[in-house]
């Protein structure tokens, strides 16, 4: 009897082990669940089996560091009973396992909204502790702002003090789940906080720098950390490679890249913006002199209401963090943001170059770190459009199965593909691989002699009058400074894959730089030669296209 009990037994528990199925987790990511080991999609860890994730977090019901929902507010899938499921095809629950997940991540992350908090009272105690109206400045070159010192102090300190109750009373509601519209309103505030120094002047530098610091945490604590508010509502799985392409545009090292020029930025812009505000009395300038103070204290400048420079320490402090925002699919689960991003860096930022390259030509002077700027910020023009690209194409294809633009514009759509990057390093090799993740970085952007040729043609524009002794107020130098900096945007702009096109504007470009010439009066023969003969080789460079090495799925016949 014992015998025939033990072998019963025996097959019961061969059963159960053939019957469970082995799965495989992220250790920083336990959301993602699958029947095949792999990389994660969302950080590209090495998967690894479940109970050994669970092991790894200290057997705490993964409450510890890797379920604090910095990434993504998505946790515990699999402990939510037979509601549902996730697969890496989508995501199957039901309202209650969403507002149950939606529970366990606002938990995890509840000390964001109690720092938020405690942020509000630093801000309502700022003008008490730092006396917006001892030490004031005025800002540079003499300028009339739009508010009198008086004016200024005052509303620099209301704002605080109102930004800081705001901040603590929709701080405090946030610390209960599932009030997505008082989180939206704890950024918009954030972001507030950081325009206000530059909107009223303010009169003394810790207040420039108090609004700025507090805003950008203000902005990272509300919805980069905890994530998007109630995302987890609506939010689907599946690949996070668009369908046809090569690789993901939306992968970190593809960010990371981004995040760092915008960061360089910032810093340059900031720079600039406390010497028009008048907190430091010089700019530095190694190469113009006194060119950037000349630049930034010209008519053009004093004819904006605001501090021009400011207002770029704005633009770079969101692409900065926007850069952070979303996971690795966020081309398809966010659209919004991806398009709100592509408008910051593609059009405004063609906008600002265009301003600092026209510098010349308006002031007559030029400023270098104005020109550092342009530099950083010419690049991620096609560092980006392939993200934008990516989000074009999933919109396109969610309309064609009939879905409404305006809901997945706003809330994402069903992926149609399962397939996870497995090409992209993961951004923690850095360390061990930065070429590899540089590599990585810059893909989508390729440098065919052609357009490198170009850009350094351009360059060669742009100083030539300097070399043949022009002056800098001449139509001859206005031409040069103006078509070599053309040439280099569009030249550069073309090296992403996706717009190559774009190199066809050279064409006209140089056409204009061969004839135009010829019509100025008081001719420089040899300088008219040079702009000339280097109009024409821009013109003959600009046919070919050069060799395309990644795959952009419906865009491919588009790139041309």
């Amino acid at each position: 009897m014992k015998s025939h009990d033990h072998s019963s037994m025996s097959h019961q528990d061969d059963g159960d082990k053939s019957s469970k199925k082995i799965q495989y987790t992220c250790s920083m990511h336990p959301e993602v669940v699958t029947d095949q080991p792999g990389k994660c999609p969302k950080c590209g860890m090495t998967l690894v089996k479940k109970d050994e994730a669970k092991t790894e977090m200290s057997g705490h019901k993964m409450e510890g560091m890797g379920s604090r929902g910095i990434t993504r507010p998505m946790m515990h899938t699999e402990e939510h009973g037979g509601h549902g499921h996730m697969d890496m095809g989508g995501m199957k629950m039901s309202t209650d396992d969403r507002l149950t997940m939606l529970q366990d991540h606002h938990k995890q992350t509840l000390w964001v909204y109690w720092t938020i908090v405690l942020l509000g009272f630093w801000m309502i105690t700022s003008p008490l502790t730092f006396d917006y109206g001892k030490n004031v400045v005025d800002p540079s070159g003499g300028r009339d702002v739009w508010l009198s010192l008086s004016d200024r102090i005052a509303a620099m300190r209301w704002s605080d003090i109102i930004s800081g109750i705001l901040l603590v009373i929709f701080g405090w509601r946030s610390l209960k789940p599932n009030r997505p519209y008082s989180v939206w309103i704890l950024c918009f505030i954030g972001i507030w906080i950081s325009m206000a120094p530059f909107i009223f002047w303010a009169p003394t530098a810790v207040a420039y720098y108090n609004g700025t610091l507090v805003g950008a945490l203000i902005i990272a604590l509300s919805i980069l950390i905890p994530g998007m508010p109630n995302m987890i509502m609506f939010m689907k799985m599946g690949g996070d490679v668009p369908t046809g392409w090569s690789y993901n545009p939306s992968s970190w090292p593809q960010r990371s890249i981004m995040i760092g020029l915008a960061f360089i930025g910032w810093l340059a812009s900031r720079y600039l913006g406390a010497f028009q505000l008048g907190y430091i009395d010089y700019a530095w300038d190694p190469f113009f002199g006194d060119g950037t103070m000349t630049v930034l204290d010209s008519d053009m400048s004093h004819s904006f209401p605001i501090s021009d420079a400011a207002l770029g320490t704005l633009a770079y402090t969101l692409e900065f963090l926007m850069g952070y925002m979303g996971g690795t699919s966020r081309w398809r689960t966010m659209p919004w943001m991806v398009t709100l991003f592509g408008i910051l860096v593609i059009p405004l930022g063609f906008v600002s170059i265009f301003l600092i390259v026209s510098q010349p030509l308006s002031v007559g002077a030029w400023c270098s770190i104005c020109l550092f700027s342009a530099i950083v910020m010419l690049p991620m023009i096609p560092l980006q459009i392939d993200e934008v690209i990516a989000m074009w194409q999933h919109m396109v294809q969610r309309k064609q199965k009939g879905d409404s633009l305006w809901k997945v514009f706003w809330k994402g759509g069903e992926a149609l593909s399962t397939e996870t990057d497995q090409r992209s390093p993961e951004i923690a090799e850095f360390n061990d691989s930065p070429w590899k993740v540089f590599k990585s970085s810059i893909w989508g952007m390729s440098f065919p002699w052609m357009l490198t040729i170009s850009t350094v043609l351009g360059i060669w524009l742009m100083v030539s009058p300097t070399v043949f002794g022009i002056g800098i107020e001449t139509p001859f130098a206005d031409l040069n400074h103006l078509g070599g900096a053309l040439a280099i945007v569009f030249a550069v702009m073309a090296m992403a894959e996706v717009i190559r096109s774009l190199r066809y504007l050279n064409v006209l470009l140089g056409l204009v730089l061969v004839v135009l010439p010829w019509f100025i009066e008081d001719i420089n023969v040899a300088f008219t030669l040079s702009t000339s003969l280097t109009g024409l080789l821009v013109m003959a460079l600009s046919f070919s296209k050069g060799k395309i090495k990644e795959k952009y799925g419906l865009w491919d016949k588009y790139v041309v």
